[in-house]
């Protein structure tokens, strides 16, 4: 195994480590919700302040990665973000709760910028499209937390006991990966503190990972609770959904590098929209165990493309270093994950869950629009697309 294939397994766990600490938290979000015996309201009110810290990191990380480079704030940051899981289970009230959470989004975003610039590095080193894969890793770590999750749900163990097994295990990850993530030559391109305002390719991009983002974070935070009263799933089953979701998710990632060489990046898209809408709309309209199910495995295949394919484009902007370009689109993109969880919870307390869905199911639709007008944002310049040595 040459060095470059030694740094894309080392990479892997980074992203793996970071996916396991967040489906850990999504899975134990109704036993927050029971703990502190918040309504729909109140949770989605909770659930606004870790995309909060998100948005809030996103400036800042990007101009680290650009000052430092991404290995020095892999390192600082997983370090700092794995002590901080259990600080959430051991939170014995939401007025501690909720600083810890924004400080989670932060962190989680910073490892978000600083791995994806790492991962672009090592995508031109090899000369052929592999981000997809990292964000599969990323969700097939979803899928392993949220079935921890459930393990630990069956056997009574708490969240925070729960979030302190999952740090000492990332701990393991970070020192047994850590030596194979380079040092990067820091401030090579133009950067500086973001934000800054996108040009026209950014801003499509951003829209339609925008959209893409508020999908996957509604199913991130509301699938269990979802299926607990909605679909009214036996107490082991809660987190089926989520597990569902996170499986298709992680399973469309590792082949979305080649489906899109195949079919082109727009018509991938196009039907991932079309995908999420639905999943969801079937999950409102026959809200059984079984179909619910299989719709969240529709909305996860959906999802699977949407991140990594704009993520590929946005690093290779001519205009802004690979960083800054990143967290240009993560900015506006994560405020779908700042506007939808708590949007989800608005709505329910004024009709209910199946018509939060069902309006998600809607703007799902919007990827399948912004994707179609006729200029796509995929029908980038030759010399700065990848090529798939598949």
């Amino acid at each position: 195994m040459n060095f470059n294939s030694k740094r894309r397994v080392a990479l892997g766990a980074f992203f793996f480590f970071v996916g396991l600490c967040f489906a850990s938290w999504a899975a134990r979000i109704p036993d927050i919700q029971a703990r502190f015996d918040l309504s729909e309201g109140q949770l989605g009110t909770l659930l606004l302040f870790l995309p909060m810290g998100s948005v809030i990191g996103l400036p800042i990380a990007g101009w680290a990665v650009h000052q430092f480079g991404s290995r020095m704030v892999i390192m600082v940051g997983s370090i700092a973000y794995a002590l901080t899981l259990p600080l959430i289970g051991f939170a014995p009230s939401t007025w501690v709760l909720v600083p810890v959470l924004v400080l989670y989004g932060m962190l989680g975003n910073t490892m978000n910028i600083s791995l994806n610039t790492q991962a672009l590095n090592l995508e031109d080193q090899m000369g052929k499209s592999i981000l997809a894969s990292f964000h599969g890793l990323w969700s097939m770590a979803g899928f392993t937390g949220a079935g921890i999750g459930a393990l630990m749900i069956y056997l009574g163990i708490s969240p925070a006991a729960h979030f302190v097994v999952v740090a000492l295990i990332s701990f393991i990850i970070i020192l047994s990966a850590q030596g194979f993530i380079i040092k990067e030559k820091a401030g090579a391109a133009d950067g500086g503190l973001v934000l800054k305002k996108p040009d026209a390719l950014l801003l499509r991009i951003s829209l339609i990972s925008f959209l893409g983002m508020m999908c996957e974070g509604c199913l991130f935070d509301w699938s269990g609770v979802y299926f607990k009263k909605v679909v009214l799933a036996d107490p082991s089953l809660v987190a089926l959904g989520y597990v569902a979701f996170m499986g298709s998710m992680a399973s469309g990632r590792f082949i979305t590098d080649k489906i899109a060489a195949r079919f082109t990046k727009v018509a991938v898209i196009q039907v991932s929209g079309v995908l999420i809408f639905l999943g969801l709309i079937l999950s409102v309209l026959f809200p059984t165990i079984s179909i619910a199910t299989f719709g969240f495995l529709l909305v996860g295949f959906g999802v699977a493309s949407i991140i990594p394919l704009s993520y590929s484009i946005a690093g290779r902007s001519k205009l802004y270093a690979p960083s800054v370009a990143l967290a240009i689109v993560s900015t506006i993109s994560f405020f779908g994950f700042l506007l939808g969880p708590p949007l989800i919870g608005f709505i329910a307390d004024l009709f209910n869950l199946k018509t939060s869905f069902a309006l998600v199911a809607v703007c799902a639709l919007g990827i399948t629009l912004l994707s179609s007008f006729r200029k796509s944002v995929f029908l980038i310049p030759k010399k700065v697309k990848i090529i798939s040595n598949s």
